[in-house]
């Protein structure tokens, strides 16, 4: 019986909260299609005591009424799925699934790149802590990855 890693498990609850994240997002997006999409952003605008004619209130409102449903059904099948791919990696993280270590560690690196490029262009604090989060999880699996095959190596021998 294989030993997982307290490690493993935790980038496995942290995939599994992107993917319920995810899917509550995409029923969300289900839910609101067909609805007035400029007429709720403007209500939260509202709500939140902004200034619509402000900058960022105006391009959410924007945004808001250029969603179509059809468009509206595409971010929520898009989030589904996106979903399902995080909650299948956090249950084979959690059972030591070694292709699952090879998708984390191949899906976490993918991103390095763009976060890279905002942290160069649009420097923030939450862009710099996920940029951080995602170098640890891509470094920390291709250490389990580098361990395991190591360990595999010696037992074969």
């Amino acid at each position: 019986m294989k030993v997982v890693k307290k490690g493993l498990r935790a980038v496995a609850v942290l995939e599994a909260c992107k993917g319920i994240a995810s899917l509550l997002v995409g029923f969300g997006l289900h839910v609101l299609a067909g609805h007035n999409m400029r007429q709720l952003a403007e209500n939260i605008v509202s709500r939140l005591h902004l200034n619509p004619a402000g900058h960022l209130p105006s391009i959410f409102i924007h945004a808001a009424s250029g969603l179509t449903d059809a468009r509206m059904g595409l971010l929520a099948i898009g989030a589904l799925v996106y979903s399902a791919i995080r909650l299948v990696e956090a249950y084979g993280l959690w059972q030591g699934l070694v292709w699952t270590e090879w998708f984390a560690l191949v899906s976490g690196a993918i991103y390095l790149p763009f976060e890279v490029y905002e942290m160069i262009f649009h420097t923030n604090v939450l862009g710099i802590g996920v940029f951080f989060i995602n170098v640890f999880i891509v470094a920390y699996m291709a250490y389990a990855l580098y361990n395991e095959r190591k360990t595999h190596r010696e037992h074969s021998l």
